[in-house]
This record gives structure tokens, C-alpha cells and sequence, in this order.
């Protein structure tokens, strides 16, 4: 099931296939140290009526006045007053971004030359609602371990339809999957938003399960962004304590139903018009 696809290919966009029109959604919490960094490598890539959507979740630092100060028509800003997690605030910018594809964006990583036409390109060539691209760690251009063996986590082009072993490597903690290499078409927020209340975390393993049950994702094996590695990420592929993640586990078996039971509502919806 391909969730509404759009109407471009390739990474050259004429007029029988124009480009399609971005946004990129991001949340802010005390990023101050990196965050101009990012938002600079992104606008760098983003056309004039692009935007940049971000969420800041109650920052206590000088966030919200750095990003301000910039003063760029593409960058719209919204200061939460109470903070919700990081989460909730991507949930809030995907709500709140009205382009035709909606790319994710953590605050203290770097976006590679040429990123977008990258994710744009795999999504009008695959026809899938979902891409995810690999990375790599910022000033080592190496890949993230894998957690669970310790090999270099990396996703392959070819596993992009193995949908059913994506979703098992998901369970195990052996997907390589990070929201921040993620994006969508704007006809999968009908699949994906709201987010489920009782997910507190792994917002990127939602977005994920529901491309892989909806059997439209692909993988973008060239990595797309730089990883800034650092103690106040706000996730981490460090191992966890045994009761955390099995926490884990359990609400990533609920969000698997979860997935399934809105694509059965919107079949049934589809099927009615």
C-alpha cells in the first residue's frame, strides 16, 4: 500500500514533475551549543518557499534567541511554555509543517551537501511513503555500531522490502533507524499523526514500524547527514538496563498494533469513496 505518492522523480525536477515543496521539522530543547550549525547546513539546502518548522520545548538557554535572531522568512518558530519531550515537540512540528514532504531534524547534527535532492530523489524513484537514510558520526565519517553485534549499523537499499524482517530488527534493537535521517510524504501523516499517547520515546521506530507494515519504505544506503555524538543527546545507542528494555520492547509491540489497526481503518476508508 503506497500512502497518497506525489507527483516528481528523480533528483532533476522540470515542469512536468516540479519540485516538491519542503519542510523541515525540528525540535529545540537547550540547544544553543549546536544549534545554529544545523540550522545553517539546512537552509543552505532549502528553496524560497521551504520552510523550516521548529518547536522548542521550553529551552532555558539562549536557544529560541539565537534561532530569532536569524531572522530568515523560512524559519517559523513556536516556544512551548511547558516543557513536553522531544516526542511530543516533533509531534507538534509535523503538525504544524505545510509542505508536500516533511523531513525530520534534531537539533545538534549536520545535514550533508546535497541531502535533500538525495531524499527527495529516493522518494519520487521508489514511490514509498517513508525514506530513512543512513549517517554517519560527525568528524569520523564512520557509522554508529550496532548496539546488538557491535558491526557498523548500516541500512541497505535491498532490505527496503523485506518488510517483515525490518519490523523483527525493530523488536531486537537492531534497526538502524534515527528520525533525525527520516522523512515523509505528507499523505503518511493520516498513518502516523497523532502519535500514539503511550509512546514516550523512539518517536523514529513509529515512523518506521508504519512504513514497514504500510510495505512503503525505502532505505537510502548513502549516508545523508553527520551524526553529532555527545552525553546530552536525547537518544543513544548505548545499552540499556534490562527492565528499560523490555519497557521498550513492550511499547514497540504496541505501536506494531497500533500500526496495523489505523492501515485496517484506512483501507476500509478508501475503500468507501
Amino acid at each position: 500500500m503506497s500512502l497518497d505518492p506525489l507527483r516528481f522523480t528523480g533528483s532533476r525536477f522540470g515542469v512536468e514533475h516540479p519540485r516538491p515543496r519542503v519542510s523541515v521539522c525540528m525540535a529545540t530543547y537547550n540547544g544553543a551549543a549546536y544549534v545554529l550549525e544545523q540550522v545553517d547546513s539546512i537552509l543552505a539546502q532549502l528553496a524560497s518557499d521551504d520552510e523550516l518548522v521548529i518547536v522548542d520545548d521550553a529551552s532555558a538557554d539562549d536557544t529560541v534567541a539565537l534561532i530569532e535572531a536569524l531572522d530568515d522568512p523560512r524559519v517559523h518558530l513556536t516556544r512551548a511554555t511547558v516543557n513536553a519531550g522531544y516526542v511530543r515537540s516533533f509531534e507538534s512540528a509535523l503538525s504544524r509543517a505545510t509542505g508536500d514532504v516533511l523531513l525530520l531534524a534534531d537539533q545538534d547534527d549536520v545535514w550533508i551537501p546535497g541531502r535533500l535532492d538525495v531524499l527527495l530523489s529516493a522518494l519520487a524513484e521508489s514511490g514509498a511513503s517513508i525514506v530513512a537514510s543512513n549517517l554517519v558520526v560527525l568528524g569520523t565519517d564512520e557509522p554508529l555500531p550496532s548496539p546488538l553485534t557491535g558491526r557498523p549499523w548500516r541500512l541497505e537499499r535491498a532490505q527496503s522490502s523485506q518488510h517483515r524482517r525490518n519490523v523483527l530488527r525493530i523488536m531486537l534493537g537492531d534497526a538502524p533507524y534515527f528520525g533525525c535521517a527520516m522523512g515523509l510524504r505528507r499523505g503518511a501523516l493520516d498513518l502516523v499523526t497523532p502519535f500514539p499517547r503511550f509512546l514516550t520515546e523512539s518517536h523514529d521506530l513509529w515512523l518506521a514500524i508504519a512504513g514497514n507494515e504500510a510495505r512503503s519504505i525505502v532505505h537510502v544506503e548513502e549516508p545523508t547527514l553527520y551524526r553529532r555524538v555527545h552525553e546530552s543527546n536525547a537518544s543513544t545507542p548505548r545499552p540499556r538496563g534490562i527492565r528499560a528494555a523490555l519497557a521498550s520492547r513492550w511499547m514497540l509491540v504496541r505501536a506494531r498494533s497500533e500500526a496495523r489497526r489505523r492501515l485496517r481503518r484506512l483501507r476500509r476508508l478508501r475503500g468507501s469513496r
